[in-house]
């Protein structure tokens, strides 16, 4: 892709209210545009890191086993009356339409799925079953901050799964753990599995905490494995370990980017949702729900993979492979031969499966290196007189200082091996 056809460009002035790194630069950059608190655009850029960072989450979904739906985001206030939820939801965006009929935007999808699946699932024969979609959720959050930390309209990605026995839920429970932190490693997050209050469902839950010191959550965790968020810790910094005796506890802040929970029968209880067993007598229902948001973990990334001059994006989840930057110069033929060569080189490597961004502007060296290390792409090509001089293009991967020659010869092949899986 040409540069000067993109839509949405690089700002060198940070927005006035960007409360975070991610907001900051993820709008400088010219990835994401707010339409006001909470609420994001998704340009060019950001909408092809959020597509990569969704396929990634469905991969390890599908490995579940889990199938893929799409369910309604509007909806009928009788199925929160089921489960009295309407009035206890405060997040919950509610509206009213014709015929005084009440609405709600869906926060999150207990009171949609539960009779969803109710509806295909008539014995035991039929489970266990989970499904998972990946949608934007509405939350009246009383002040949304941090970019896309925290949002009023956000990508998540809710799973929902149905057992007979509670050893079969732990089961899938623990598989989904690990398929959790699989998501999180091939987007370049190390996350802890933290225990959490459960709330009204059961004693604990499990969060995926990202540490970093510009986290607003804060953690207790040992070396060991041991992790626990503030709200239900009973240590402090530099306590001895209660799980392995050996380790001393840390305190750190760190960013939530997933929970899993049990919730039992809290759901099917309400829609009377039960199933008939191989003894033939009717049994509960036992659910879980598993969640992770795409878009927090897109600014999550942002927060961590930063310098001084911008993002650095890891290869899974860069909007672009290859950033190549031609350099203009005041000789005419000079001038075609650069850009030819750019130009060739994006084609041959687009024909390889390479994502291409090539930045074809009339614009000086100065500009194009500060916007591409601001856009943070994993590898930058620069063709210029000077390289082209020695039949070669400058490498210069965006995690490193020094750069390097590559002949022309050995480009394609080079790039390839490198930025392919």
């Amino acid at each position: 892709m040409r540069y000067s056809q993109l839509f949405g460009k690089t700002n060198k002035t940070a927005p006035h209210d960007a409360d975070s790194t991610n907001a900051r630069l993820l709008t400088q950059a010219g990835f994401i545009n707010q339409l006001m608190a909470g609420v994001y655009t998704y340009l060019p850029l950001g909408l092809r890191v959020l597509k990569k960072i969704h396929n990634i989450v469905r991969d390890e979904m599908n490995k579940l086993g889990a199938s893929e739906i799409y369910m309604p985001a509007l909806h009928p206030k009788d199925v929160y009356d089921k489960t009295q939820r309407w009035d206890k939801i405060d997040v919950l965006f509610k509206l009213e339409g014709h015929g005084e009929k009440q609405y709600a935007l869906g926060s999150t999808h207990e009171e949609i799925v539960t009779p969803l699946v109710q509806q295909y699932v008539h014995s035991y024969k039929d489970l266990p079953l989970s499904v998972y979609q990946i949608q934007d959720k509405f939350r009246n959050e009383q002040r949304a901050k941090s970019g896309l930390l925290r949002g009023r309209e956000f990508s998540m990605k809710d799973l929902y799964s149905f057992h007979l026995t509670e050893e079969d839920f732990l089961d899938f429970y623990e598989k989904s753990k690990q398929a959790y932190l699989n998501v999180f490693k091939r987007c370049g997050l190390d996350a802890l599995i933290v225990e959490a209050s459960g709330g009204v469902f059961s004693k604990f839950s499990h969060e995926f905490q990202v540490p970093t010191q510009y986290g607003e959550d804060l953690i207790y965790h040992c070396e060991c494995g041991f992790a626990q968020n503030r709200e239900i810790a009973e240590v402090k910094d530099g306590d001895a370990c209660p799980s392995c005796k050996i380790g001393k506890v840390i305190e750190t802040k760190s960013i939530e980017v997933g929970n899993i929970f049990p919730l039992k029968t809290r759901f099917t209880d309400a829609f009377g949702f039960k199933v008939q067993g191989p003894d033939r007598k009717m049994h509960d229902v036992l659910m879980g729900c598993y969640g992770i948001g795409p878009s927090r973990v897109m600014g999550s990334i942002i927060e961590i993979h930063n310098d001084d001059r911008g993002m650095i994006w890891p290869k899974s989840v860069a909007p672009f492979d290859v950033h190549i930057v031609s350099l203009s110069n005041k000789d005419a033929m000079i001038k075609e031969k650069i850009e030819n060569t750019a130009e060739s080189f994006m084609r041959d490597l687009e024909l390889q499966g390479v994502e291409v961004l090539w930045d074809d502007r009339d614009a000086s060296a100065g500009e194009k290196f500060a916007d591409a290390d601001l856009i943070g792409i994993p590898l930058r090509l620069v063709v210029s007189e000077k390289s082209l001089a020695e039949d070669s293009v400058e490498w210069k991967e965006r995690h490193e200082e020094n750069a390097r020659l590559v002949k022309l010869t050995n480009l394609v092949e080079e790039v390839t091996i490198t930025v392919l899986p």
